[in-house]
C-alpha cells in the first residue's frame, strides 16, 4: 500500500489530509516491513513537517489502528508500542528478535491450518495476527555484557 492509497481511505472515511498526518503516512510508507516505535515516527515526521508533536502522532496512529490499516505490537516487555503499515498486497508474518527488535517478514500464513482446528459454531474468525519471537544471529553473536 502507498501514500496516496492510504490518504484516499482516510478521506473516504471523513478524515481530513493534514501536513502532519501526511507527514505520518509518508514515514509508514517509506518504512514497509519494519516496526517504528512512535518515538521514530515522531522524529521521521519532524524531518518533514516541523510542526508534527507526539500527541498528532498517537491520534494518527489510534486512527490508522481502528481502519486497521497498521499493525501495533509489543517487541520486548517494555510497555513501548511499535507499528507496521498493513500491506494488503502482500499478507505476512513476522519473526522478532527481542532484543534488537529487528524483524523479518515470514511469507508463509499458517490460517489454513489453524481454521480446520478452530471451524465450530462458537466463533467466526474475523483476523488474525502470527507473531515469532527470538534472537537474531547478529544478537546472538554479541558477547553479553
Amino acid at each position: 500500500m502507498n501514500a496516496v492509497q492510504l490518504e484516499e481511505i482516510l478521506k473516504s472515511n471523513g478524515y481530513k489530509i493534514t501536513n502532519q498526518r501526511k507527514a505520518i503516512i509518508e514515514v509508514l510508507c517509506e518504512n514497509i516491513g519494519k516496526f517504528l516505535s512512535a518515538e521514530e515516527i515522531l522524529n521521521l515526521s519532524k524531518q518533514k513537517c516541523p510542526q508534527t508533536n507526539f500527541s498528532t502522532v498517537y491520534r494518527n496512529l489510534e486512527v490508522l489502528e481502528q481502519l486497521e490499516l497498521i499493525h501495533k505490537t509489543n517487541i520486548d516487555a517494555s510497555s513501548t508500542c511499535y507499528y507496521e503499515i498493513i500491506d494488503l498486497d502482500n499478507h505476512h508474518h513476522h519473526i522478532i528478535c527481542t532484543r534488537c527488535g529487528k524483524t523479518k517478514a515470514i511469507d508463509f500464513c499458517p490460517l489454513e491450518m489453524f481454521k480446520m482446528n478452530i471451524q465450530d459454531d462458537e466463533f467466526e474468525l474475523l483476523d488474525h495476527k502470527l507473531e515469532l519471537y527470538g534472537i537474531c544471529n547478529e544478537c546472538k553473536n554479541k558477547p553479553k555484557k
